[in-house]
C-alpha cells in the first residue's frame, strides 16, 4: 500500500513538472482586453494627426492598464494609401490596427488605389476636430481678412499647404474656404504634404503663405507663439484659441475632420470583437477623457458596423465634394 501511495505521489509530482499550467490569454497582463503584441500602424510621417492619435491612444490604454505595450510605427506615403495597402495585405492579422481618417478616404480617390477602406475591418471612430488656418508668427497677415484680400487678388501666386492629399480634410477645408471667398478652387495653389509634421516645417520655413491643419496638431506651437491662428473651420470657436470661425469671418463654411481605427480584413468575429472591446474600454477611461481635452478633440466614438456605414457615407461625401468643386 505504501509503495502504491508513494508511486501515486511521484506520478502527481511529475505531472505538475511536465505539464505546464493552463494560462488564459487574459493572464498576459492588462486584463481581459489585453492583446499581446498589438501594433498600431501610422500611415503618415511622425507629428501628423494620425501619429498623434495613435500614440495618444496607445499611451492612454497602457496607463489605464487595459493592455500591455503597444508598438506604434510609421509607414508613410501617398497620403496614407501605402499604409493602407500594407494593412490590407496583412489579412487575418488580429494584432495589427491602423490609425486613419478622412485623409485616407480622399487619398484613395485621388491616387486611384487598388485597395480601399472597404477592404478593411472597421473598428472605431474616435475623435472629431475642426481645422485651423495658421501662419508663422512673423507673417504679414495679422488676421483672416488680410490673407483673404491677397488670396482674392492673385490666388495662383499665394501657395498654401495642407497635411493631406487632394480629397483629404485639409484640402477639402481649404477648397471650400476658397469657393466661399470667391476664389476658383482650380486656380488655388494648394501644396500637399504628407502629414502635419511636414506641413509645419513648410509653414515655419516660409514655403507656404498659410497652412490648414487639425487644431490638435499645432497646439504646442500655438501656445509657444510660433504660429498664429487666423480662423477655425468648425461651427464654434476652439477653446483657448483666439481666432474667429470662418462663419464669423463672413465665409459660409463649416468643416470638421475625424479620425478612427481600422484593422486588416479576414479577422474572425472574436478577433474583431476583442479589438473593439479594447477601444471601447479605452473610450471609457479617464486617461482618454483627459487626452481629448488636452488635444482639443471632440468625442465622436462609433464602433463596428455603424463605423463601417459611416465610412461608406464619407466615401460618397468626398466623391460628391470633389465633383462639385470641379476637382
Amino acid at each position: 500500500m505504501r509503495a502504491r501511495a508513494l508511486a501515486s505521489l511521484l506520478a502527481a509530482a511529475l505531472l505538475v513538472f511536465l505539464v505546464p499550467p493552463l494560462v488564459s490569454s487574459d493572464d498576459s497582463g492588462g486584463g481581459g482586453t489585453d492583446i499581446p503584441g498589438l501594433r498600431f500602424l501610422v500611415p503618415n510621417e511622425p507629428g501628423g494627426g494620425y501619429d498623434i492619435t495613435a500614440r495618444t491612444a496607445a499611451r492612454a490604454a497602457e496607463e489605464a492598464e487595459l493592455t500591455g505595450s503597444i508598438e506604434v510605427f510609421n509607414l508613410p506615403g501617398a497620403g496614407g494609401t501605402v499604409g493602407l495597402s500594407h494593412l490590407v495585405a496583412e489579412r487575418g492579422n488580429g494584432r495589427l490596427a491602423m490609425s486613419m481618417g478622412l485623409g485616407v478616404v480622399g487619398a484613395v480617390h485621388t491616387n486611384h488605389t487598388d485597395v480601399t477602406l472597404a477592404d478593411t475591418t472597421p473598428l472605431a471612430r474616435l475623435t472629431e476636430e475642426p481645422d485651423i488656418v495658421v501662419v508663422p508668427a512673423d507673417s504679414p497677415y495679422e488676421d483672416i481678412d488680410d490673407m483673404l484680400a491677397d488670396w482674392r487678388a492673385n490666388p495662383g501666386s499665394l501657395p498654401f499647404g495642407g497635411g493631406s492629399s487632394p480629397g483629404g480634410p485639409d484640402h477639402l477645408a481649404s477648397m471650400l474656404m476658397a469657393g466661399a471667398a470667391g476664389v476658383t478652387p482650380r486656380s488655388a495653389n494648394y501644396v500637399a504634404y504628407d502629414g502635419g509634421g511636414e506641413l509645419l516645417a513648410a509653414i515655419l520655413g516660409g514655403e507656404v503663405a498659410f497652412g490648414v491643419s487639425g487644431v490638435g496638431e499645432y497646439l504646442d506651437q500655438i501656445e509657444a507663439g510660433e504660429l498664429r491662428v487666423l480662423a477655425v473651420t468648425g461651427p464654434e470657436r476652439s477653446p483657448g484659441i483666439d481666432a474667429p470661425t470662418l462663419q464669423e469671418a463672413g465665409l459660409d463654411v463649416e468643416f470638421t475632420n475625424w479620425r478612427g481605427i481600422v484593422a486588416p480584413p479576414g479577422l474572425t468575429e472574436a478577433e474583431r470583437d476583442r479589438l473593439v472591446a479594447l477601444l471601447t474600454e479605452l473610450h471609457g477611461s479617464p486617461q482618454w477623457s483627459e487626452a481629448l481635452t488636452r488635444n482639443g478633440w471632440a468625442d465622436a466614438f462609433l464602433t463596428g458596423d455603424e463605423f463601417g456605414d459611416f465610412l461608406e457615407s464619407q466615401n460618397s461625401r468626398v466623391d460628391e465634394t470633389l465633383r462639385e468643386l470641379g476637382l
